[in-house]
């Protein structure tokens, strides 16, 4: 599910609460980091609650419908496409997904069910409802275009769902895009065989992974005066808050991927934290990170400090 940018960000996220200090309780920060990242899989599967009720949300009003005394001929024959839409009935049929969101109580869309009437509403009154509605082409291609297109246009960027992420989860709204790039890219791949694991990935690639996330984290903390120090020798033209902004954080990662990982290239790290920095810095902060970084690495490669091992290595 997460890949090394993600994490990366997370240890970003994490250092920067603590203010990339050495801190007096590791153990605890390094508690609060793994706590973080495993809350990305619990918003990941919130997510995927809240399409399941929309699905139920669907079947419930077109009984509703049926039911009316009064009611049209359409009332009694409702269009049910998007009750039975395959990709739906899919999520809310896995019992393995389903009972991992029963595990961990993130089934809370029965009790916050404003939520998804909101949504729902919003969903039956767009252009995208109508079309899919009157589309007679049926099956699984066009029910996950369906989904993906009302989760990208409507559902993701509803002020209100926004707002009852970040009361329900502070770290939440600072994961929501990765989360919802993740998400996007498994019911996009989703297929009709054994979905029932593909519904559920990994939160780690693999163990190596996890491990990355903690040893980044610790060396950075652990080391984090003798790194400021490295910065602060390379860049004493450039202005102090800069430095103690998220920028110096940046550079102090990257530092302890040069000095502390000798299997990742200088120039993987380089482009990775040019990336983080364009998305969460400032917009001259990639112009700067890269301008030190360069400087670094020849520093480095000139004097066969932190030599750096394996295939196609910078």
């Amino acid at each position: 599910m997460l890949n090394r940018r993600h994490i990366r960000i997370k240890v970003m996220q994490s250092l920067y609460a603590f203010k990339g200090h050495e801190s007096e309780d590791l153990v605890k920060d390094e508690k609060f980091l793994m706590h973080s990242l495993d809350s990305m899989l619990d918003l990941y599967l919130s997510i995927l609650a809240l399409l399941t009720e929309l699905h139920k949300k669907s079947k419930d009003y077109n009984e509703k419908l049926q039911k009316k005394l009064l009611g049209s001929e359409s009332d009694r024959n409702p269009n049910t496409k998007f009750q039975d839409n395959t990709l739906l009935s899919i999520i809310s049929d896995n019992k393995m997904l389903q009972d991992v969101i029963a595990k961990r109580k993130l089934n809370f869309w029965d009790l916050d069910f404003e939520y998804v009437d909101i949504l729902f509403k919003e969903i039956k009154s767009s252009s995208l409802y109508e079309e899919y509605m009157s589309n007679p082409e049926t099956g699984l291609k066009v029910d996950k275009k369906f989904i993906i297109d009302i989760y990208t246009e409507i559902i993701a960027p509803n002020d209100k769902l926004y707002d009852y992420f970040e009361d329900k989860k502070l770290t939440w709204i600072d994961d929501f895009p990765v989360v919802n790039t993740v998400l996007l890219k498994v019911l996009g791949k989703l297929k009709l065989t054994s979905p029932e694991t593909k519904l559920l990935p990994e939160l780690y690639k693999d163990e190596d992974d996890k491990e990355f996330a903690k040893e980044l984290f610790k060396k950075t903390i652990l080391n984090n005066s003798k790194f400021a120090e490295e910065v602060s020798k390379r860049t004493t033209n450039w202005d102090t808050e800069r430095l103690a902004s998220l920028d110096g954080l940046l550079l102090k990662m990257a530092l302890c991927e040069f000095q502390k990982f000798p299997s990742i290239p200088y120039k993987v790290t380089i482009n990775e934290y040019l990336e983080i920095a364009k998305e969460y810095s400032t917009p001259k902060s990639s112009l700067f990170i890269n301008g030190i970084l360069d400087k670094i690495v020849k520093e480095y490669q000139s004097n066969n400090l932190y030599p750096k091992t394996g295939r196609g290595l910078m």
